[in-house]
């Protein structure tokens, strides 16, 4: 025969630490909350499927401010996109002053899916070696049967030739540099990012020299050539 006693005083006292224990949680908590993740909402270029007039109508809006006196003088981040492919060089010439962070290159194939490929530069140096540097991405992925490993062979090839490859670069500079650029010859568009936003947590989408009407991709039925 058990007087039950000591079971029921050990039940009552897992009953007060477990509410003890949920206590310090709760003030733990309260004291100590979680870092929130940075939400980023900025972006550069086109969204799929836009209409190219309308992203071109959207990017000359952020240059608006240039016009005013006292425009803020802070660099900022800004996406150029040409008319047609250039060089790498010829894409630091376009941009003047405006400094570089980003070369775009996509190697343009008629009716060939190619990868666009960023790389990252500092300086005008950089810049010049920024094909070879999208070359060698590139030779990670190539193979001998897969279309798309010939697709990265044949790229890869053609940016190792200082190819007219680049689409956009990512720069930074101030609001009235980056609004002259878009009067330059052989730039298609300028589009600026608020002063606030950070590089890294931006995202980035170049408008292609062939995205006319929507910003759609372009047809992958065409002969992937040797070279």
């Amino acid at each position: 025969m058990s007087c039950g006693v000591p079971d029921r005083i050990a039940t009552v006292v897992a009953a007060v630490c477990a509410v003890a224990l949920a206590v310090v949680v709760v003030v733990l908590g309260v004291e100590n909350p979680p870092t929130p993740r940075p939400v980023s909402t900025d972006s550069l270029g086109p969204d799929a499927g836009e209409p190219v007039a309308d992203y071109l109508a959207r990017a000359a809006v952020t240059l608006d401010e240039a016009e005013v006196d006292g425009a803020d003088p802070d660099p900022r981040w800004g996406l150029v996109t040409f008319d047609d492919e250039v060089t790498a060089t010829d894409a630091d010439a376009l941009t003047g002053d405006a400094r570089i962070s980003q070369v775009w290159f996509r190697v343009p194939i008629d009716r060939v899916q190619t990868p666009i490929v960023p790389v990252g530069v500092a300086g005008t140096e950089s810049v010049a070696r920024a094909s070879g540097l999208a070359a060698t991405q590139l030779h990670g992925t190539t193979g001998e049967w897969d279309r798309q490993a010939r697709v990265d062979a044949v790229s890869a090839s053609r940016l190792t030739q200082d190819c007219a490859c680049v689409v956009a670069v990512t720069v930074r500079a101030p609001l009235t540099e980056l609004a002259a650029l878009s009067d330059v010859a052989g730039v298609r568009s300028v589009e600026a990012l608020p002063a606030d936003a950070v590089f890294g947590r931006f995202a980035v989408r170049p408008l292609l020299p062939e995205q006319t009407e929507a910003v759609t991709p372009g047809p992958d039925d065409g002969e992937v050539p040797e070279r």
